[in-house]
């Protein structure tokens, strides 16, 4: 384990930034898993106007999910979160998992 792997394990597990999540893709049986979750809002433009987007990022070890992809679904309490995008970090040790509400 290295010290970011233990950096982000000690972050997942803090009550006040990790939350539990489900992580399922199609039938296959869901998994639980701690997540670190922000809710950033991006602005876009559209036809000369800014529109704000409300966006929902998702940063997941590597080791608890190490196969995420687009279409799989995070469940966070009542909220079903859709995967758009996955990318790894540069050290390889967290998914960070783009999501639509």
């Amino acid at each position: 384990m290295t010290a970011f792997d233990a950096a982000l394990a000690v972050l997942a597990a803090d009550p006040h930034l990790g939350t539990d999540a489900t992580w399922q893709r199609g039938a296959e049986p869901p998994v639980t898993l701690r997540v670190l979750r922000s809710s950033p809002d991006q602005l876009r433009d559209a036809f000369g106007t800014t529109l704000v987007q409300a966006t929902d990022v998702l940063t997941v070890r590597v080791d608890s999910q190490p196969d995420i992809q687009a279409g799989d679904v995070f469940a966070l309490g009542a909220e079903v979160l859709t995967v758009q995008h996955t990318e790894r970090d540069a050290t390889g040790v967290a998914w960070r998992v783009l999501c639509q509400r």
